[in-house]
């Protein structure tokens, strides 16, 4: 039986009960990737273009905003759900920070992401530029997502 986390970025707390929810469904760990700065609400303002998260998303792509928090024993682990908030229709940041500081070399990613509207566009895509593993499929999830519709989400999954 392969060894399962739930790591998550929640700037809202949103993404925070999908995967709380998730990680009791499945029955594994559950990690939240915390950034050295958190997010403020001004942060958060996609309308302001002078906000961080614009900064981050739309002006300069390739920053990685910094981590306080670090897997310990990541390589005890074969299968990472890794979920985040969908920001200008790919993850933020901060999730290519958390793929580029380990070695997920054999390991399968399934992400989720939560989103009031924007599906997954490029995000995968993206997402593999930064790590080596293997990402097995993605979905974005509803906030309100109840236990059972979890349930049969990870029944429909191959890892």
């Amino acid at each position: 039986m392969s060894k399962i986390i739930v790591a998550y970025f929640s700037a809202t707390g949103t993404t925070k009960n999908v995967a709380e929810k998730l990680a009791k469904v499945v029955d594994c760990d559950l990690f939240e990737i915390v950034p050295k700065e958190k997010y403020t609400s001004a942060d958060l303002n996609w309308q302001n273009p002078k906000s961080r998260s614009s900064y981050e998303m739309k002006d300069n792509p390739n920053f990685r905003p910094s981590i306080s928090s670090h897997v310990n024993n990541i390589d005890q682990y074969d299968t990472i759900f890794l979920g985040f908030p969908i920001w200008w229709y790919v993850a933020p940041t901060i999730i290519n920070t958390f793929l580029e500081s380990y070695d997920l070399s054999n390991k399968k990613i399934v992400v989720f992401a939560t989103s009031g509207s924007s599906g997954l566009g490029n995000t995968i895509k993206k997402l593999q530029e930064s790590t080596n593993a293997a990402f097995v499929s993605g979905a974005r999830l509803n906030a309100s997502i109840s236990k059972t519709e979890l349930q049969n989400w990870v029944k429909t999954l191959k890892y």
